[in-house]
């Protein structure tokens, strides 16, 4: 006797294979190029908590300004990864290659615990519709357990512009590419504490 429910799953998902589009979404990365520069290490080892971002661009969709001053985003259009996951990785790799600092994505897998906790708030992550991404926020850097120090309260507001064919819109390539600039000069500006 042959069994009806593993052949009509088979069948359902062949289906939906055959109707779905594979080039139809495009999914981008936040993969800010490799450090090219060193600076001195001021971090020690360092608890990278996940980077809080707005609403808007914590989302899977890529978000843009229009000139009317709205967002808008397309599901064509996609982040590869988590937003928040994805920015935080990318800044505790970036941190870490620029300073030699040791600098993890919570939580903490180390048995020697870290020295300090960064915590990083941004308060907008846009393209806007003059062709640049905006980062602003406040980051923190505290001593962790019983490291001594003092806290550290920092605020960027970081500008970079979105690279596109003379007088077209920018496409989330370049979208993706800006915001990924932007996530190195912030790690520049945390590993250097300024």
């Amino acid at each position: 006797m042959i069994q009806l429910r593993p052949l009509i799953l088979i069948g359902a998902l062949t289906a939906l294979a055959a109707c779905s589009d594979p080039e139809a979404t495009g999914r981008y990365m936040i993969d800010p190029a490799p450090a090219t520069k060193t600076l001195p290490d001021r971090l020690g080892r360092a608890e990278l908590r996940e980077v809080s971002l707005p609403q808007y661009a914590s989302g899977q969709e890529i978000a843009w300004q229009t000139p009317d001053g709205a967002l808008r985003s397309t599901p064509d259009n996609v982040w590869a990864d988590d937003p928040p996951r994805a920015v935080t990785l990318a800044l505790a790799r970036q941190i870490s290659a620029l300073s030699g600092a040791t600098v993890i994505a919570e939580p903490w897998p180390l048995a020697d615990e870290p020295s300090r906790r960064i915590e990083v708030r941004v308060e907008q992550f846009l393209a806007r519709a003059d062709g640049v991404v905006q980062l602003t926020g406040v980051y923190y850097v505290t001593p962790a357990g019983m490291a001594g120090g003092r806290d550290l309260v920092r605020r960027f507001d970081l500008a970079v512009p979105i690279a596109t064919p003379d007088g077209k819109a920018a496409n989330p390539a370049a979208i993706a590419q800006a915001q990924s600039q932007a996530v190195a000069l912030l790690a520049d500006r945390i590993a250097r504490l300024d």
